[in-house]
């Protein structure tokens, strides 16, 4: 296996744009229009959504400090509960990797469509510019981690200018009315708020970007904290900011019946058409996220083959330190989730891919929770059982639990079988390990 030099290429300006950057996908221009169906108690759900995701990066930053190595939160739970425990954290988010950059890549090309219109008059188009997305970048990732950071960088930049564009300027022109009921559904404000908090958390995931590329940054028992936190609470920020804004301009009613509520809020704050602009906002949004999951997507089939629990090619990291044959065999997995699933169409599709990520990504985080209790309790890697540590374990598991039945059924059932499909490609490679 190849052991490249001087690979820890990544700085904290580009781990802050990896966490932020990517949560900032396509799930902030998308999310609006279902949440409008619960009226303002939505946005309820993003300050429950915000509170989880602040608690699972702490948890995570004081993890990365002790063990920063790459995988993130597989690293994490291997090491406090066991191979198996650390191969079905891994293997769900590699899972989870797959389906979100298939929605991700799908939106980028629905909002490339705005210019371009034949690509969203076929499926086969769309399908093509999203395939050509996921390819080109999985190229610029085989090729240089670097590259793909300072992409990230830029790409995060501009695409959250906007959604400042909106969030400052809709203060002027809020309507309060619009937020009378507070709950438009039918269901219970219970009900409502753990609906919405699970959606609006699907905004949130990405939280552990910074820990799984551990090996490619530098001095990583800092910078990945630090660069977690700051991310987190820049998300935090804008996400609460620019809700709060786009549902004060805009009824429910608009902005459920809206295929692109941020535009529309600025077309009415500016009275010109500002859609095209808003438009490369959300191209932007998409390209960026997907590019730092791609970057993302070779480093935990990296991690699982250099401990022997997926084929060894999967541990080959080229010469610039990428691991590309991971990010490439990814890739062409990905490709065959699109394209076997084309039929669905555009919300049929993004709504499987949806499901399936939130749920077995979730099996990320919960590991990070446990792995940062059992240090904890057990007094290891110096960490303490205090009144803080109880707290932030508990609440992380309450707030797993609460997003992982909040999904409803079907999400849960499909999660669960997807993560179980894991356990004999674990024992099996653990035979084949031993038997080496």
């Amino acid at each position: 296996m190849n052991n490249p030099q001087n690979t820890r290429t990544l700085g904290l300006i580009t781990v802050i744009s990896l966490v932020a950057g990517g949560m900032i996908g396509s799930g902030i221009f998308t999310l609006p229009s279902t949440l409008a169906k619960f009226g303002g108690i939505s946005l309820l759900g993003w300050v429950i959504a915000a509170i989880g995701a602040w608690v699972l990066a702490h948890l995570m930053s004081a993890l990365s400090k002790v063990i920063p190595e790459t995988g993130g939160s597989y690293a994490y739970t291997k090491a406090a509960i066991g191979e198996l425990a650390g191969f079905i954290v891994a293997w769900g988010f590699w899972l989870s990797i797959w389906s979100t950059n298939a929605a991700i890549a799908l939106t980028f090309s629905g909002y490339f469509g705005v210019f371009f219109p034949e690509v969203s008059q076929s499926s086969w188009f769309s399908v093509t510019v999203a395939l050509s997305a996921i390819w080109g970048l999985s190229i610029l990732n085989s090729l240089s981690i670097r590259s793909s950071g300072n992409l990230q960088v830029v790409t995060t930049v501009l695409k959250i200018l906007p959604i400042l564009l909106v969030a400052f300027g809709g203060l002027f022109f809020i309507d309060l009315d619009n937020f009378i009921p507070f709950n438009t559904s039918e269901e219970s404000s219970f009900q409502a708020i753990t609906t919405s908090s699970v959606l609006c958390f699907y905004a949130f995931m990405r939280i552990e970007a910074a820990t799984i590329p551990a090996g490619n940054i530098k001095d990583p028992e800092k910078t990945i904290s630090k660069g977690t936190k700051i991310g987190v609470i820049l998300v935090i920020f804008l996400y609460l900011f620019s809700s709060f804004s786009l549902f004060g301009v805009l009824s429910p009613t608009e902005v459920a019946q809206s295929q692109a509520p941020f535009s529309d809020a600025a077309n009415l704050i500016f009275e010109i058409n500002t859609g095209y602009f808003v438009a490369a906002g959300a191209c932007l949004a998409s390209f960026g996220a997907l590019n730092g999951w791609i970057l993302l997507q070779g480093q935990i089939p990296y991690s699982m083959a250099k401990d022997g629990l997926l084929p060894k090619a999967l541990a080959y990291k080229n010469p610039t330190g990428a691991p590309s044959v991971g990010v490439i065999v990814s890739s062409v997995f990905i490709s065959i989730l699109l394209l076997f699933n084309i039929s669905k169409g555009f919300s049929g599709l993004y709504e499987f891919m949806v499901l399936l990520t939130t749920t077995t990504s979730l099996a990320f985080y919960f590991g990070a929770v446990l792995a940062y209790g059992y240090f904890s309790f057990r007094g290891q890697l110096g960490f303490k059982w205090t009144f803080g540590s109880i707290l932030y374990t508990f609440l992380g598991l309450g707030f797993s639990a609460w997003i992982f039945f909040g999904a409803g059924l079907d999400a849960v059932i499909l999660g669960v079988l997807a993560l179980l499909f894991g356990i004999p490609i674990f024992w099996l490679s653990k035979r084949k390990k031993k038997s080496m």
